[in-house]
């Protein structure tokens, strides 16, 4: 297994993604309990440590929603990003239909798939994008066809994270 992973959309060239993490930089973050024990015992370890480990050890030991969490501990805030923004260009269609007028979801996944931008520029970014989204969120009815939409959305998530990790091509 290497330690980076190419992910990007068919119209950018790939970018490899550093994926190696540390128990250390995950402990700073405060995970929860159960899933901090469970990957100290995957690990044969008993306490955090700076050794190099990957995202995709603790993908394999932990699953999709750990591994989703530990992202934050990550040096290279990349993998995070343009995951962020992948999963928002799947609702873009839905969102642009009912507010064609509103480019602030777009503008976001710009941001987050921009490497140079600034915190400051992302940061306001987000903000907009979730004043949108929120905006459209009070619009909708939540019943069992969007419960049945949001699990179909997240196996759609999970199969993207194993192919930005480079674990399914």
């Amino acid at each position: 297994m290497t330690d980076t992973a190419t992910a990007a959309p068919a119209d950018e060239a790939p970018a490899p993604y550093d994926l190696t993490l540390t128990l250390a930089g995950i402990r700073k973050h405060g995970p929860c309990e159960g899933g901090w024990r469970k990957l100290l015992a995957h690990l044969g370890k008993t306490r955090a440590d700076d050794d190099p480990l990957t995202i995709v050890t603790v993908y394999a030991s932990n699953g999709f929603d750990d591994a989703l969490w530990c992202l934050r501990a990550m040096p290279d805030d990349r993998l995070s990003r343009h995951f962020q923004a992948w999963c928002a260009e799947q609702l873009l269609p839905i969102f642009e239909a009912e507010r064609p007028d509103d480019a602030r979801v777009r503008y976001q996944i710009a941001m987050l798939r921009n490497d140079v931008a600034t915190r400051e520029e992302r940061a306001a970014a987000r903000a907009a994008a979730w004043a949108a989204a929120w905006a459209a969120a009070s619009d909708a009815a939540s019943d069992a066809a969007s419960d049945a939409a949001m699990d179909a959305a997240r196996d759609a998530q999970e199969r993207q994270f194993r192919r930005m990790i480079g674990l399914d091509q």
